[in-house]
């Protein structure tokens, strides 16, 4: 790689296959797997399903971390009503808060004043303050660390797929007619990048009725097998339309959840 790159490749006609942009953690840090949470647009449930994976990983006795690289739109500190700033150490390095089971949490969201306050940044920013999230906090020792990214292939996905180890990505969607093609644009991006696709979460899957139990399709029948076939994808998971997972989202407290939806995905990735 030239001293002079930009690191901007849209524009690049150097090969570069061989270059690292790997980011190193500080000597404070040691994150033994880390898994990233994605999808091709907004609005499908990417926090909820980083959440969920999180607090499985933790039930079962590992150290676990989330680094929500959402910057314009952080959810994760509300889901876990954590309301502590992050706290910095050495005038150098930034000390994550905690849900109230231990889960390590870094997000915008505790370093602003107010939590209403936008991030008004352009891409470049932006992806900088997720690098320093990985760089810059002391993380300790983590088992499992997930990654809530924003939707689409921008600048902070990219950041992500090339300054993180990343051992997985996780994709989550929705079951409308489009979801091909959601699917389509994260799982080439991964293959881009190497990154394996370790499965895909189906989200607002059904809705069971509370009167006689059977599962509605309120989205239209679900393809997502289909999708995942086509694509030579294994794992899939699929989470209802459930008031109780808004509830406990807003009131802050997501690692109450109950339910088997993700048991399969969260084995999987721990192994």
């Amino acid at each position: 790689m030239s001293e002079s790159c930009s690191h901007d490749c849209s524009n690049c006609s150097k090969d570069c296959s061989e270059r690292d942009f790997r980011a190193h953690l500080n000597e404070m840090s040691n994150v033994k797997k880390v898994i990233g949470v994605v999808s091709g647009k907004g609005g499908v449930g990417k926090s909820l399903v980083t959440g969920m994976l999180s607090v499985l990983a933790n039930r079962k006795g590992f150290s676990t971390a989330v680094l929500d690289a959402d910057i314009t739109g952080p959810s994760i500190p509300k889901m876990f009503g954590v309301t502590k700033k992050a706290t910095c150490f050495n005038d150098k390095l930034i000390v994550p808060s905690k849900s109230k089971t231990g889960i390590q949490i870094m997000s915008i969201n505790l370093l602003l004043e107010n939590d209403t306050d936008p991030v008004v940044w352009r891409g470049p920013i932006i992806a900088g303050a997720v690098k320093q999230f990985w760089t810059d906090v002391v993380w300790g020792e983590v088992d499992y660390m997930f990654v809530d990214m924003p939707p689409g292939t921008g600048d902070v996905p990219l950041t992500v797929f090339q300054s993180l180890p990343l051992d997985g990505i996780i994709i989550v969607t929705s079951p409308q007619d489009l979801v091909s093609m959601i699917v389509g644009k994260a799982v080439k991006m991964a293959g881009m990048m190497n990154i394996p696709v370790l499965g895909i979460v189906e989200n607002m899957s059904y809705l069971t009725c509370p009167d006689c139990g059977k599962k509605l399709n309120v989205f239209g029948e679900s393809n997502i097998e289909a999708v995942a076939k086509s694509f030579n994808i294994d794992l899939i998971a699929k989470l209802p339309i459930s008031p109780d997972f808004a509830r406990l989202c807003d009131s802050g407290n997501i690692e109450d959840f109950s339910g088997d939806y993700l048991d399969i995905m969260s084995d999987t990735i721990s192994k």
